[in-house]
Order: structure tokens, then C-alpha cells, then sequence
């Protein structure tokens, strides 16, 4: 795939300084940064969705087409994604396939669709997660953290794997497998699409104006009280706000 060079449209919510360390930038000032590629062709969603994660504390690039969030993850190596699916040109689905096997940035998905084809396209690309549309700015933050905790393990897993690698003599174990660390790390990393529990969390600190301890602790105190698994009652918190925003819902 060769992207269009032309960058018109393009922004970015980072600074261009060298960062020294690939798996963890930090700025000038040595504090940690968390990097994350954020590309919708819907400008208001975009704006939306970049204003709240600045605010919840990462650094944002940001693109509405797929041809210049290549060259953004290109150029800046973001260390994670966040794709809309449906877009003119290039889709979410062939910017994670460029993502994936040329720059092995892990991503996530963002999407008002959610039918068994669709699903299954993002299960084999390998993302992190997958949220469906609509979703409030606040209940979306805790995954997207969920997510690039997780990006950022795969990435030391992979930064661990090569200097295995390169300590072994030619030939043996990892050095001969022809998979690259990073690749191996994504395809056998623990998917966080059926993990019910932030996408709660992050309702209940919407809804009642709380930070995410206190939701957390509140979404654990219902679980006891009704004798169910954190993941039930959050699967149930999740579910009865999907039924609200469906055609006819609630």
C-alpha cells in the first residue's frame, strides 16, 4: 500500500521533538506521554473524541482519512490506534492491516456497526478492542486506557522478545522463527472485546459524576450485593444502556 503524500486536512496534538524511548515517549520535561493515532471522517465525532482523551491526559494525533493516518503513524509512531471502520478511501480496516504488519501499532475499533461480518473482520485483524457507536466521551476514556495498557505490555513483551532473540546464537529459538517479535506479541495478545467491565465503569462515571476508583468500587459493591461476578453486573450495566440507544429502546 503506498498512502498519498499529500497531507492536507491532517492535525497533530504533538509535538514533533525526538522522543527517546519507542515504547514510553516522554516530553521535554521527562514526564511520560501516552501517544494514541485517533482517525474518524466524522470531523464532529473527531473533535469530540480528541478533546476528551487530551483531557483525560494523552497526546492525540489525529486524521480523517485513512491515507494520512498512515503517514502520521509513520512519522510520529503513535502507541496505539483508535480507527473509525467506514471511511472514503482507505478504510479503519486497511489502515489496522497497514498498522499491524508494516509499523506493529496495536488499535482499536470505533464504529456505529457491529453485524457477525464486521466482528469478525476485527477479530482477524487482532484488535484490542471494539466499541460501538453512540458512545459518550466518558465511557469510552476507560477502555481506550484498558487498551493502551495493554499496547504498551505488547510493546516491552516484543522489546523483551528481541533482545532474547539477539542473544541467542544464529540459527536457534526465536532468531530462525521468521514471525517479528511485535507481530507474535499482537497475535497471541488476550482481546479486550469481551471485557464488559470499563466500558460499566465508564457509564457509572458518566451517569453519577464519578472518578474511576469510586466507579469502580461502586460497580464491585452492586456485584456483591446482588451475589453476581464483576463481570455479570457490569455485562448487565453495559446491556441496559445498549437496549436505551437502540431504535426503539427503553
Amino acid at each position: 500500500m503506498n498512502p498519498s503524500p499529500s497531507i492536507s486536512g491532517m492535525r497533530s496534538r504533538t509535538e514533533s521533538a525526538p522522543v527517546p524511548d519507542p515504547v514510553r515517549p516522554t516530553d521535554r520535561a521527562g514526564t511520560a506521554r501516552r501517544r494514541l493515532l485517533v482517525v474518524d471522517d466524522d470531523r464532529l465525532v473527531l473533535a469530540t473524541l480528541v478533546h476528551g482523551l487530551v483531557h483525560a491526559g494523552f497526546d492525540v494525533i489525529d486524521a480523517d482519512n485513512g491515507d494520512d493516518a498512515i503517514l502520521l503513524a509513520r512519522e510520529h509512531r503513535p502507541e496505539m490506534a483508535l480507527l473509525d471502520i467506514r471511511m472514503d478511501g482507505l478504510s479503519g480496516f486497511d489502515v489496522a492491516a497497514y498498522l499491524r504488519d508494516h509499523l506493529h501499532i496495536p488499535f482499536m475499533f470505533l464504529s456505529a456497526f457491529n453485524d457477525e461480518a464486521t466482528v469478525a473482520q476485527i477479530r482477524a485483524l487482532g484488535a484490542l478492542a471494539y466499541l460501538v457507536k453512540p458512545l459518550d466521551v466518558a465511557q469510552i476514556v476507560p477502555v481506550v486506557e484498558q487498551a493502551h495498557a495493554e499496547a504498551l505490555r505488547l510493546a516491552r513483551s516484543a522489546a523483551q522478545a528481541s533482545a532474547n532473540a539477539a542473544a541467542l546464537p544464529v540459527g536457534e529459538g526465536a532468531a530462525s522463527s521468521g514471525a517479528t517479535p511485535a507481530a507474535t506479541a499482537m497475535d497471541d495478545a488476550p482481546t479486550l472485546l469481551q471485557q464488559p467491565v470499563p466500558l460499566a465503569v465508564g457509564i457509572l462515571m458518566h451517569r453519577y459524576s464519578l472518578n474511576r476508583q469510586v466507579a469502580l468500587d461502586r460497580l464491585r459493591r452492586a456485584a456483591a450485593q446482588e451475589g453476581r461476578s464483576l463481570e455479570q453486573t457490569a455485562t448487565a450495566v453495559v446491556t441496559a444502556v445498549e437496549q436505551l440507544v437502540l431504535p426503539g429502546g427503553l
